[in-house]
């Protein structure tokens, strides 16, 4: 090979050099220097504005707050009451069935519920004499509801104190009633014997039921 022709494809060759050189300068950019659109795009984003109804107000995710619901009567207090007790119910046995009566004296409905509480006392302000009254659980507690001049009985048998030989009998001025949960009482006159010990009971009483 002549050295006309080596200088003649070395020309040639770095002509082909510069052309391609040129070629890539014009383009648009190799695929390897392309970036991913995905970041940049404003699908792939995430909002922190909160959604928004047709109208363009904020929508609530939050449940909507529960209505309350009106309370019932409340339970029957002493303050609210008026009490007496009708002895014509007979008796048996030395037994003298009675019947305690307690009415609505104020201005609200209210409820009784289960038992009284029963006992003898000297006197209006005194303390109870003896045993408070046993349950006679024969009948289920029920609600009663007293609207106002309503009344609520319960069965109360006393059973005659001198039918005890080891009773220490003294006067009873009447009743003090406990209405069913509540710790103030009523005193109802009515004169009875007593035992001062509390191991003899005297004193029965039942649930309420509506008059």
């Amino acid at each position: 090979m002549t050295a006309q022709r080596i200088t003649n494809r070395l020309v040639l060759t770095t002509a082909a050099a510069a052309a391609a050189l040129f070629l890539a300068g014009c383009g648009g950019g190799t695929p390897q220097a392309q970036t991913s659109s995905t970041a940049a795009s404003p699908l792939a984003t995430t909002s922190s504005q909160p959604a928004t109804t047709a109208t363009g107000a904020p929508s609530s995710l939050a449940p909507a707050p529960a209505q309350s619901t009106p309370a019932g009567p409340g339970l029957c207090k002493a303050a609210g009451l008026t009490g007496t007790i009708d002895s014509t119910g007979g008796g048996a046995a030395g037994s003298v069935y009675m019947t305690l009566i307690l009415t609505n004296s104020g201005a609200e409905p209210c409820l009784l519920r289960g038992y009284p509480g029963v006992s003898l006392t000297a006197d209006a302000n005194g303390e109870p004499i003896g045993a408070p009254a046993a349950r006679d659980e024969a009948a289920p507690a029920v609600d009663v509801l007293l609207a106002p001049g309503q009344a609520g009985t319960a069965t109360l048998r006393y059973t005659q104190a001198r039918n005890y030989p080891d009773c220490a009998v003294v006067p009873a001025a009447g009743f003090r009633i406990y209405p069913p949960e509540d710790t103030a009482s009523l005193f109802i006159a009515q004169p009875r014997d007593a035992c001062s010990d509390a191991g003899t009971k005297l004193l029965t009483i039942s649930v309420f039921q509506a008059s």
